[in-house]
């Protein structure tokens, strides 16, 4: 039985029975068998029910919404910015991904041509976390439907009900049953699911340790993988920036999904020059974050997604003072029932600490001082992830040096990172492989099948 739980109050919303391994064998025989039928659909029917879907999304915004507060916290605002952003998505790959299935052809040196065709792969699984319920899923349902691929989806416990939500709303637009299907299980049964034979590949957005778990199951049995994993961004900031707008993003990259976000810098890197001053702006912003119920729509940072995530960001806050970190301020529980703290700032970390390489998911950022472009460098790499960055800079010349010299597998310049439906996203060291969004978020759990034709 899987239980969730309101982090804003910490009371028991709902309780779900899970699969035995019955349920998880006649899920996995519905998914096999409607694969055979779905992937001979036409792309048109395919693109309705992508269209039907990201409509649903729109007209029940609000509903869609309320339920992930309820079950994670987000503030109201974030959440319903998120369910527009999955109807975006669902219509962006109903226009847009038709010509992205199209065969390619290659003339021959033999004089013969040959045809790269993309074709479906079958059944996926995709393990997803709660700090987006929706997008996240979405992220890889989209592109799925579009493939003629069929999907399994084993969502985060604690927003078990989005995961039936999802499970209905695809349904509601007019997809067979087994083209995406909730597997209401914990993690232990996730092993047997990818060795088994009508699992095809997986796909999974989370931690470290869930990814390689999945990674060497999925690795075992020969099955592609897609890992989109942790990150501790850098959040550069140069003498040439508009200061003002960069410490109003560096706080809300902070404190965005109440900072539970994994590419949005935790790490801000502040070059000397104007360090002092960014440092007194950064914290008085961040002091002045609007702390509260999360279904009001003036709340900037509500609780965390459970006691138990909030207990671990305490830990770390207590480890990094252990290890000679300066707490300026912040970092603390809140006395009243929930998930709750405050938003915080170290300073003086060192980088081979566990605190500076380490992600700390949840409002307390790192900042740091760096002389010149070659330390701010020093520092943006000196962990073991390598998900999004952000640089504030106006000069040519310096992001130039940052797009090449950033050991990521993103770089927003002058803005909060974050994931863009018309570009592809994903992370290198650590932080992951393989790419989701655009025609590669597509192509992933496809086979480029060549035919070739002799002259």
């Amino acid at each position: 039985m899987i239980q969730t739980t309101n982090p804003a109050t910490g009371e028991t919303i709902a309780t779900y029975d899970t699969l035995d391994q019955n349920g998880i064998d006649a899920r996995l025989e519905t998914a096999g068998r409607t694969f055979r039928d779905w992937r001979a659909t036409s792309v048109s029917r395919r693109t309705e029910v992508l269209h039907a879907l990201g409509g649903l999304f729109e007209s029940q915004n609000e509903e869609l919404a309320r339920l992930a507060v309820t079950e994670m916290g987000k503030p109201i605002t974030q959440a319903r910015a998120e369910v527009s952003k999955c109807a975006d998505l669902l219509h962006h790959y109903a226009e847009n991904g038709p010509p992205m299935l199209e065969s390619k052809r290659w003339e021959l040196s033999d004089g013969g041509t040959a045809e790269g065709r993309w074709l479906p792969l079958g059944p996926v699984l995709a393990v997803m976390p709660w700090n987006f319920p929706y997008w996240q899923v979405v992220r890889f349902l989209a592109p799925s439907i579009l493939a003629g691929n069929v999907g399994l989806l084993k969502h985060a416990s604690i927003v078990q009900g989005v995961a039936h939500k999802l499970e209905e709303l695809v349904l509601e637009a007019g997809a067979p049953e087994g083209v995406f299907q909730n597997l209401c299980v914990s993690s232990d049964p996730i092993g047997d699911v990818i060795a088994d034979n009508r699992i095809v590949a997986a796909t999974l957005t989370g931690s470290e340790g869930a990814g390689s778990a999945v990674a060497a199951q999925a690795g075992k049995y020969l099955k592609k993988v897609v890992l989109e994993l942790g990150g501790s961004d850098p959040f550069i900031v140069m003498p040439s920036a508009d200061l003002d707008q960069a410490v109003k993003d560096a706080v809300t990259a902070r404190i965005q999904n109440n900072g539970q976000s994994c590419i949005c810098g935790k790490r801000t890197i502040v070059h000397a020059d104007i360090y002092e001053d960014f440092s007194d702006r950064f914290v008085a912003a961040l002091k002045n974050v609007k702390l509260g119920d999360p279904m009001d729509d003036d709340t900037e940072l509500g609780p965390l997604s459970s006691e138990g995530q909030r207990d671990t960001v305490l830990d770390q806050v207590a480890k990094a003072k252990d290890e000679g970190c300066t707490l300026v301020f912040g970092g603390e529980k809140i006395d009243r029932p929930g998930a709750w703290m405050t938003a915080g700032l170290l300073t003086d970390v060192p980088l081979a600490s566990d605190t500076g390489t380490d992600e700390i998911f949840g409002p307390v950022g790192q900042l740091y001082k760096a002389k010149d472009i070659d330390e701010a460098t020093t520092i943006a790499n000196a962990i073991p992830f390598g998900l999004g960055s952000a640089v504030w800079t106006t000069d040519e010349g310096e992001k130039e040096h940052f797009a090449n010299a950033i050991e990521a597998g993103m770089t927003t310049f002058n803005a909060v990172n974050g994931s863009k439906i018309e570009a592809p996203f994903g992370g290198i060291k650590r932080s992951g492989h393989g790419r989701e969004l655009a025609e590669f978020g597509l192509h992933e759990f496809m086979n480029l099948k060549t035919l070739v034709h002799p002259a």
